[in-house]
């Protein structure tokens, strides 16, 4: 397993229609990298956004999808997602507010 930061964790913000209602319970949407686990993820959601407590993290491995170019066939990069519920007297996630 490679030497993962925690601020290599965490990729980008998962901006979607159902990440966005999921914010009124305090649950936010990550890419993360593919080798982090659970500890890894609540460890870097502390460290980046001050004030932030995490009660629970849930993980998805998402496959590559096959694609496609004439004859030849691919697969696209495999991807994780991580959803992350912070607790009730946690403060929330700025990088979320105004959209």
């Amino acid at each position: 397993m490679a030497d993962i930061k925690y601020y290599d964790v965490i990729l980008k913000p998962v901006i979607t229609e159902k990440s966005m209602n999921a914010m009124a319970d305090k649950k936010y949407t990550f890419m993360v990298h593919t080798e982090a686990n659970k500890s890894m993820i609540k460890e870097a959601v502390e460290k980046m956004f001050p004030g932030t407590k995490v009660a629970s993290v849930s993980t998805m491995n998402l496959e590559g999808k096959t694609k496609r170019r004439g004859m030849t066939f691919g697969k696209t990069a495999k991807t994780k997602k991580a959803i992350v519920k912070l607790t009730e007297d946690s403060k929330e996630i700025e990088i979320f507010q105004g959209l």
